[in-house]
């Protein structure tokens, strides 16, 4: 298990270079079906491996003139803010035992992936609908709705900080619609604002917990790895089948997580 594991963590990479955005949706599900990892440390390393591979995706962007900094200021530093408070604060103080109905107890590893579950049906609903953009501007006037951007940014920051999850089919559509930026800039813009807020939301872990920082590193490196290979090919496939396609992945897969934690882990006692 620890083998597909790792070649599970090099796909992540992969489909982030390939679609630019939605692998990381994969990162927690690996992490503790495949690692064996409980779900709160799982979603605190996922942080750390979503934002060093978004980080490296957001530079050659960044480079191209694809990344907003202005939007991503605006956006990240609420969203950085939520999730940093999230980590340190409000996951620690969610109790052992949620709530109990009879026979059956929702405990804080099982509710946080059944909320990753349901954020993973958000995600491929969002890229199996989504429709292929035959005339974006790649310049247009970026206007900003500075109320909604902020609590967007701390909407996705907390629900970052709960799953771990980096956020970007919440993201580009905020983007695209609150601050007028092209799809190739809201992309790239996300990319920047996943990495930061990933990244400064994992130092709210550390001191919560104890890292295995080579096991880390090792995932992170196959994940990014991934992203350049990813990267490489995208011009050689249409990224919007390959979207939809791994939004029917996803799909399937919190349908797996759901039937597993309900019925396998957790069995209803009739």
């Amino acid at each position: 298990m620890e083998i597909v594991g790792y070649l599970a963590s090099l796909f992540i990479g992969i489909a982030l270079g390939l679609i630019g955005g939605g692998g990381s949706i994969l990162t927690v599900p690996v992490l503790v079906y495949l690692f064996g990892l409980p779900p709160i440390t799982a979603t605190a390393y996922s942080l750390f491996i979503v934002g060093a591979t978004s980080l490296v995706g957001a530079w050659p962007k960044y480079r191209n003139g694809l990344v907003d900094v202005k939007t991503a200021l605006i956006f990240g530093i609420p969203s950085i803010a939520a999730v940093y408070a999230t980590r340190k604060f409000l996951v620690p103080a969610i109790p052992d035992t949620i709530f109990t109905l009879g026979d059956f107890t929702v405990g804080k590893p099982m509710a946080i992936m059944l909320l990753f579950a349901v954020m993973m049906v958000a995600a491929s609903i969002s890229m199996i609908r989504k429709k292929p953009c035959r005339d974006c501007p790649d310049d247009a006037d970026i206007r900003y709705n500075y109320p909604m951007i902020l609590l967007e940014g701390m909407l996705v920051g907390t629900l970052t900080g709960l799953v771990g999850a980096g956020g970007g089919f919440l993201i580009i559509p905020a983007l695209v619609l609150l601050s007028k930026l092209s799809m190739k800039k809201a992309v790239g813009t996300s990319l920047l604002i996943i990495a930061a807020k990933s990244l400064l939301g994992f130092t709210g872990d550390i001191a919560n917990m104890t890292i295995e920082w080579g096991f880390l590193l090792l995932v992170t490196g196959l994940a990014i790895l991934g992203f350049y290979v990813g990267n490489g090919i995208s011009g050689k496939v249409s990224s919007h089948k390959l979207q939809k396609g791994f939004g029917w992945f996803v799909l399937l897969m919190s349908i797996y997580i759901l039937i597993t934690e309900l019925f396998v882990n957790h069995p209803i006692q009739t």
